[in-house]
């Protein structure tokens, strides 16, 4: 059983009651999960009656846990009861608590706020279009034949841009340092991989020279004992190699794609271009027309959303630099920054994020608009060819919690097409139009 009251903006008490019965249902799981830490004399470890252990620790001894255990089911019901929809954990208050009676809990929480919905049908906005450049065309062809590029030998200085193949050892004050020696070790200079003012006195070695150079560790270097040090590394280079491009004609179009001629090519380079393009100017349409519906509309939005969405993105941050081998807090050491610097850079597009989010799904259900059940097995049956699975299979995996996801998805998108096309779309204004624009908003007048 439970009621609910508000505990002010956005935010509401809920009162849940736990009969005796279900108290005592809990207390018995909290026993049998318990029994074995406590020792009475005369009885085996693990085999002390439950009534035996309340007489001699206390008749509250396994409330705690018998709390914890029906806590989650007893939250759960009283939220779908008083169909409350939290937006932050519970702030839990135990007001009774016993054999006879049962418990009777508390749990404040800040819920989804209320969206205000302005003019959100025929808002104007700036219709971006897609255009590929000659330039634009060029500069990835130009890319390709990078990629496609070799590294030979040359007998000559080595120059940035090229690789070069060296033994190093580094010492500090005559001695050798952990992790300061590496034999054949492959180094693009230039490129800023190793530390400041390292590569740069490997340029001008030939083959086979040696040579000592003098570097200085950054301040913030993760190992504090060669942090701000000035260090010695002993240079062998045993190879220069020089990036040889291919020129773009037929052969290379041979070479790198299905076609025949650079001219298909480059006619195959252009459309997949324009395809990215289309697909960020829709973006960026779809943006502006968001933006306009946010702006007209009023939410008085719990910080503990923000912070929510900050923590999603923090957990973005730490995959992406996963995959490139950094740790977060490697990075955070690397750079000085803390924890709370990242999260206040985040803040502004983490609260844009969440706006976003509260105004569409209000006008989702203004307009009661859904996602099909085609539009759902057309996602299902792409996620299944993404996973290499055939649909019936892949489909059986799916829980209703999935497919819940799956169709709230689709039914967003839907309402974000559904404003795009009821939006006044105009020609995105010159450089100079948004300038003068500017101009007269901060003049007052």
């Amino acid at each position: 059983m439970a009621k609910v009251e508000s505990a002010g903006a956005n935010k509401v008490k809920l009162t849940i009651e736990v009969t005796a019965e279900d108290f005592a249902a809990a207390l018995q799981q909290a026993y049998l999960k318990n029994k074995g830490k406590y020792f009475v004399q005369g009885f085996r470890k693990g085999k002390v009656p439950k009534p035996v252990i309340e007489s001699h620790y206390g008749e509250g001894v396994f409330f705690e846990d018998a709390f914890e255990i029906l806590f989650p089911d007893s939250y759960s019901k009283a939220i779908e009861e008083t169909e409350t929809i939290p937006v932050s954990r519970p702030e839990i208050d135990i007001e009774k608590i016993g054999k006879e009676d049962g418990v009777v809990y508390t749990a404040e929480v800040f819920v989804k706020p209320e969206v205000k919905l302005g003019e959100y049908k025929g808002v104007e906005a700036e219709e971006v279009k897609a255009k590929v450049s000659d330039e634009q065309v060029d500069a990835e062809m130009k890319k390709a034949a990078e990629r496609n590029a070799r590294w030979v030998d040359v007998d000559r200085e080595a120059q940035n841009g090229d690789k070069v193949v060296i033994d190093y050892s580094g010492s500090l004050d005559g001695v050798k340092f952990d992790g300061g020696t590496a034999d054949n070790q492959v180094i693009e200079l230039g490129s800023n991989t190793f530390i400041p003012g390292f590569e740069e006195q490997v340029v001008g070695m030939k083959t086979e020279e040696e040579r000592d150079i003098t570097v200085t560790f950054p301040e913030a270097y993760q190992a504090e004992n060669l942090a701000g040090k000035e260090v010695v590394f002993h240079i062998v280079l045993h190879d220069v190699k020089q990036k040889e491009i291919p020129e773009l004609d037929d052969d290379f179009a041979q070479d790198v794609s299905e076609f025949d001629t650079l001219d298909a090519y480059r006619d195959d380079v252009r459309a997949k271009l324009l395809a990215r393009a289309e697909e960020m100017a829709k973006d960026q349409t779809e943006s502006a027309v968001l933006e306009a519906v946010v702006k007209n509309s009023e939410i008085d939005l719990p910080e503990c959303m923000i912070e929510n969405q900050i923590d999603q993105q923090l957990r973005q941050l730490e995959y992406s630099m996963m995959y490139q081998g950094i740790k977060l807090e490697d990075y955070m050491q690397m750079t000085g920054t803390k924890l709370e610097d990242i999260r206040a850079q985040y803040h502004d597009s983490a609260e844009k994020s969440v706006r976003t989010q509260l105004v569409v799904d209000a006008v989702m259900k203004a307009e009661n608009i859904l996602a099909t059940d085609e539009q759902a097995e057309e996602a299902i049956k792409k996620r299944a060819e993404r996973a290499k699975k055939e649909f019936d299979e892949y489909n059986k995996t799916l829980s209703d919690d999935e497919r819940a996801y799956i169709k709230d998805n689709l039914a967003y998108d839907n309402t974000v097409t559904f404003l795009v096309e009821n939006a006044k779309l105009t020609a995105p204004k010159k450089k100079a139009e948004k300038q003068d624009a500017g101009e007269e908003n901060t003049s007052g007048e």
